[in-house]
């Protein structure tokens, strides 16, 4: 997942509700949807997140000593500034690239 070439807004924006449910003709399923995806996102971040910040780990059994590394400042900055996975979610919604299938009842 390449998060810089994703276009979802960094602010919080308010979504048109029949934009939102087209595929499924039910908002409630359309927000869970986007909601198991946000989750999904989530993860991918943070794992990748922590894959990164463990490159610059420094075990030492004291605390007096506090290092400041500026390439993990900055990788921490690059997180932070990223859309929510939320923002992330609902915009791969909107443009269909999540696939999705419901279970059915036999």
């Amino acid at each position: 997942m390449d998060l810089k070439k994703t276009n979802a807004p960094i602010n919080t924006i308010t979504y048109n509700r029949n934009e939102m449910d087209t595929n499924t003709d039910n908002i409630y399923k359309s927000i869970s949807i986007i909601a198991k995806r946000a989750n999904q996102i989530n993860s991918e971040i943070k794992k990748e997140l922590i894959d990164k910040l463990e490159e610059f780990a420094t075990h030492n059994d004291t605390l007096e000593e506090v290092f400041e590394n500026k390439e993990q400042i900055e990788v921490s900055k690059f997180y932070e500034r990223l859309p929510k996975p939320h923002a992330i979610a609902a915009q791969e919604w909107i443009e269909d690239k999540i696939y999705y299938r419901e279970k059915t009842q036999e």
